[in-house]
């Protein structure tokens, strides 16, 4: 069983960055794929990308892809989301998620964070 704590969400006007830092508790992080999902006001959660257990594959949504950047450092038990170039439309509550590859990528992870909001001002 693993427990996620994310945090680094605030207000960010477009066009800025935020990175989203999630620390994970256990000592079988590594052994977990770990991926973002966020959900804006009245939309369903959706994904937004994932990682591979040691970090060597990475999967985006496409909605993000060539602004997000998502990395983990095993040693820190700890997985982030760098996002860059932000959208007014990015604003949501973001998600940090854990479990198998295929089961994060399926979007159907077992472990969730609470959350964290991220707001982009246009």
């Amino acid at each position: 069983q693993v427990q996620l704590v994310e945090s680094g969400g605030g207000l960010v006007q477009a066009g800025g960055s935020l990175r989203l830092s999630c620390a994970a508790s256990g000592r079988t992080f590594s052994s977990y794929t770990m991926g973002w999902f966020r959900q804006a006001p009245g939309k369903e959660r959706e994904f937004v990308a994932a990682i591979s257990k040691s970090g060597g594959s990475t999967y985006y949504a496409d909605s993000v892809k060539g602004r997000f950047t998502i990395s983990r450092d095993n040693a820190k038990n700890t997985v982030y989301l760098q996002m860059n170039s932000l959208k007014s439309e990015d604003t949501a509550v973001y998600y940090c998620a854990a479990d198998s590859w295929a089961v994060v990528v399926g979007r159907k992870p077992g472990y969730w964070g609470q959350g964290t909001q991220v707001t982009v001002s246009s």
